[in-house]
């Protein structure tokens, strides 16, 4: 009788010599005999986005992930199906789960530059226009801008201020100027609106620490379950192998062998600079602010080109209610995510941690005179 892992063999050859349908048949005896082998499910996923099946590709990656959350694999089968799909947000937001998990997988890296690149497509120069360093922002603040403001009941009143249509039109010309207008009432309630059509909203400081604790719970739960499963349920080191594939790289240690000495500080100052705000999250969770602004900054020093740290800060500034930090803090940390290309969303629930800041100093009427 053909075993799973036979039966898998058999597919990873299928794969290799491009024959996606029969590879999937293969794939799927071996599910039907062990359904709760992850590196099946990822597979087979692989398979079907071979043939451009990105629907299934993505429910396997979507399986594989439940079956090992820590398969840094199935993160980037996931962000692959996503980016087949053209859901390119999405696609980020996977690849970025599993750089969560796995900071220096080369892999998850190179399908998170490619979806970030298919998302705000090619670059432009300095010289094209200051609003495509927006980017996703652009697509906020376009042409159906003022259907929304005029179909708002309260908004649609605003717009017999001959002022308040001059911001609309330099936030329509360049979106970046948004966090200097923050401080208008009127500005930020028209983006909350958007936001809120776009199904984002914003985290505040309190949030933040309840997220946290939420995710250190979880952790528990399925650190403690693996540990229960581990001596009938661990894979073998032959059940991990996979195919070798061009999308993604299957080593989970990179060749540094070439590297120069800078692209090998470079790799250990961003990893430290995880390790820095990990422990920021952690002070933060036990209400040590001020030692967790230190680990937060001690992160900014390693990678300054993460606008997380930053983030993370102003979330810190918040909850102390230092709302002038917190608002130069999201500032900051939105032109670092401008200046290097971070995921619009990040960006926009920047913004509006500042306009909530704004919000709670109640001194918003400053900028209507």
């Amino acid at each position: 009788m053909t075993t799973a892992e036979e039966f898998k063999a058999k597919g990873n050859a299928a794969l290799t010599a491009k024959q996606y349908s029969q590879a999937i048949e293969y794939y799927t005896q071996a599910i039907n005999l062990d359904g709760a082998n992850h590196v099946y499910y990822s597979n087979r996923s692989a398979a079907y986005l071979s043939q451009n099946d990105a629907m299934n590709a993505l429910q396997d990656a979507n399986s594989c992930i439940s079956l090992n959350p820590d398969f840094a694999k199935g993160y980037s089968r996931k962000g692959a199906a996503l980016h087949s799909l053209k859901r390119y947000n999405d696609s980020i937001k996977a690849y970025q789960e599993g750089l969560d998990k796995f900071p220096d997988d080369k892999g998850l890296m190179q399908g998170l530059e490619s979806a970030k690149k298919a998302r705000d497509g090619p670059a432009m120069s300095s010289s094209s226009s200051s609003a495509a360093a927006g980017s996703g922002m652009s697509g906020l603040f376009g042409p159906e801008l003022m259907a929304k403001i005029a179909l708002d009941p309260k908004l649609r009143g605003y717009m017999k201020d001959e002022e308040f249509m001059k911001k609309l039109a330099t936030l329509q010309r360049d979106p970046n100027q948004l966090a200097s207008m923050l401080g208008d009432p009127r500005i930020m309630e028209v983006f909350q609106v958007i936001l809120e059509s776009q199904g984002m909203k914003m985290r505040t400081g309190e949030e933040f620490q309840r997220e946290q604790q939420q995710n250190q719970e979880e952790e528990v739960k399925r650190t403690s379950s693996s540990s229960a499963s581990a001596s009938s349920s661990k894979p073998t080191k032959e059940e991990e192998k996979e195919v070798v594939e061009p999308m993604e790289t299957e080593d989970e240690e990179e060749d540094v062998s070439d590297w120069t000495p800078e692209e090998l500080k470079r790799k250990l100052d961003q990893k430290m600079a995880i390790e820095a705000k990990e422990k920021g999250n952690d002070l933060y969770k036990k209400k040590q602010f001020d030692e967790a602004l230190a680990a937060y900054n001690e992160a900014i020093a390693l990678d300054p080109t993460n606008m997380t740290f930053l983030n993370n800060k102003a979330a810190v500034y918040f909850t102390m209610k230092k709302y002038d930090e917190c608002i130069a803090a999201c500032n900051e940390a939105f032109e670092v995510g401008k200046a290097n290309r971070a995921p619009f969303e990040e960006r926009a629930k920047t913004l509006t941690r500042a306009a909530k800041a704004y919000q709670k100093k109640g001194d918003l009427g400053a900028a209507i005179d």
